[in-house]
C-alpha cells in the first residue's frame, strides 16, 4: 500500500521543498494544501506525478480532520506558527497519524509538546521544530555535545542570504519575534534579552566569512537546555547578509514602540516591504544558510571546543532536506518515538549522519584544547 503523506501549506516554497526532498526519495503519495488553487496547483505540476494538490483553508476543521484521517504522515508547514494552536496535532493524535511540523516559534512549540503524554499514549510520533533551523542545527549540537564528556556551553548561529530562498512567510516570522523580551538560559538560570540585540561577529565558512549574529527568540533556546540540563549556558544568534538588513532589523527592534510591533498591520507592512527588497538583493547576495554549532566543556579531563559547520546555497531547500529525511525515516519504520519531541531528542546521531549523507549535505567538524588563556567563544 503506497503511503499517503499530506502537506499542509505544502505550495509555499518551504512546504513545496518538502514535498520534492520526500517525492524525490519515496514511493509515497503526497498531497499538498493551500488556499491559491491556481498557484497552488502550479506547484503540484511542477513537482511531477506523486504530488497532489488540494485546495484548503486550515479554518476548514472539518475539511482538514478528513484529510488528515486519510493519511498516514503530516506534516505542518502553514506557518506563521506565532499564529498558530495545535489543533492540528491534536487532530493526529486523536486519529492516530505521525506528525511533522516546521514550526519556529517558541509559543507554538510550547503548545505543542504540552501534547506530549497524549501523543505517547496514542502510539503516535510527533517531531516539532524539523527543517534546516530549527532542525538540522539541532541535531549538530547534540552531535557535537556527544564529542564531550562534559559540556557546558552551547553556541549555535545562523547567517541567511537574503530572503534564503523562502517565501514572505518567514519575513512575517523575523519580525513577530521582535515584539517583546524573551528568556535565555544563561550561567544556569534564566535571563530576559532583548531580541536583536548583543551583535557579536561570529567566522563562518565561506562565502560568508566573518559576518555579524544577533540575539534571536528561537525554539532552541529552551529545547536545548531541557535536552542537556547539564549545560550552563545556551545561545542562539541570527544574522543576515548583506548587512545592512541586520542594521535595520536592529533599529525596529530597539527603536520602533513596542506598540508599533503588536500590530500586525505593521508587520505585514514590515514584511512586504522587506520581501520586495530581497526580490532585488537575492540575486548579489544568494539564498543561501549557514550554521556553526560550538559546544564547549571537558572531555578526558581538558577544557576542548567542539565545532560544526554546515553551508548550503538554497536555504529553503536545505530546510526541505531536514523535513524530508525524517519522513524518509518515519515512512521506512526507522524512526518511531511515541510522544511529541523536539528533532534533537527524536532523531539519533547515527541516522541523522547517515540521511545526511544520503543528501550530499557536508558537515565539518573539529575539536580543539582550550588553552587555560583563552576566552570561551
Amino acid at each position: 500500500m503506497t503511503e499517503q503523506i499530506l502537506i499542509l501549506g505544502g505550495s509555499g516554497r518551504i512546504g513545496s521543498s518538502v514535498a520534492a526532498d520526500i517525492a524525490a526519495h519515496t514511493q509515497a503519495q503526497i498531497t499538498i494544501t493551500g488556499r491559491d488553487a491556481i498557484a497552488g496547483q502550479a506547484v503540484g505540476d511542477r513537482l511531477g506525478p506523486q504530488v497532489q494538490f488540494l485546495a484548503l483553508d486550515l479554518a476548514e476543521s472539518d475539511r482538514v480532520r478528513e484529510a488528515i484521517g486519510q493519511s498516514q504522515l503530516v506534516i505542518h508547514c502553514a506557518g506563521p506558527f506565532p499564529y498558530r494552536d495545535a489543533s492540528v496535532l491534536k487532530t493526529c493524535i486523536e486519529l492516530g497519524v505521525d506528525y511533522l511540523d516546521v514550526s519556529d516559534h517558541r509559543s507554538f512549540t510550547c503548545k505543542a509538546v504540552d501534547y506530549k503524554a497524549e501523543a505517547a499514549a496514542a502510539g503516535v510520533t510527533a517531531i516539532v521544530n524539523t527543517g534546516i533551523f530549527p532542525g538540522i542545527s539541532n541535531s549538530m549540537v547534540r552531535r557535537d555535545v556527544e564529542q564531550l564528556d562534559q559540556p557546558e556551553r552551547i553556541h549555535l548561529s545562523y547567517v541567511v542570504g537574503g530572503s534564503g530562498g523562502a517565501g514572505i512567510t518567514v519575513m512575517r516570522t523575523t519580525f513577530l519575534g521582535l515584539r517583546r523580551p524573551f528568556e535565555v538560559w544563561r550561567d544556569n538560570e534564566w535571563q530576559e534579552i532583548k531580541p536583536y540585540s548583543d551583535r557579536e561577529a561570529i567566522q563562518f565558512p565561506a562565502p560568508y566569512g566573518r559576518t555579524g549574529v544577533y540575539w534571536f527568540d528561537m525554539p532552541e533556546a529552551f529545547t536545548l537546555p531541557d535536552t542537556f540540563p547539564e549545560v550552563k549556558t545556551v545561545v542562539t544568534k541570527f544574522g543576515t547578509v548583506p548587512d545592512f538588513y541586520n542594521y535595520l532589523t536592529w533599529s525596529v527592534a530597539h527603536w520602533w514602540p513596542s506598540s508599533w510591533l503588536r500590530n500586525s498591520a505593521v508587520i505585514e507592512f514590515l514584511s512586504q516591504v522587506s520581501h520586495r527588497m530581497t526580490d532585488f538583493t537575492d540575486r548579489f547576495s544568494g539564498i543561501g544558510v549557514a550554521i556553526r554549532s560550538e559546544v564547549t566543556g571537558q572531555k578526558a579531563g581538558e577544557a576542548v571546543r567542539c565545532c560544526s559547520t554546515l553551508v548550503h546555497e538554497n536555504t529553503a531547500i536545505a530546510a526541505g532536506y531536514g523535513t524530508g529525511t525524517l519522513a524518509e525515516l518515519m515512512l521506512a519504520g526507522k524512526l518511531k518515538k511515541p510522544g511529541v519531541w523536539p528533532v534533537e531528542q527524536a532523531l539519533p546521531t547515527d541516522l541523522f549522519e547517515q540521511i545526511m549523507e544520503s543528501r550530499g549535505l557536508k558537515i565539518h567538524q573539529s575539536w580543539e584544547p582550550i588553552q587555560s588563556n583563552s576566552p570561551k567563544a
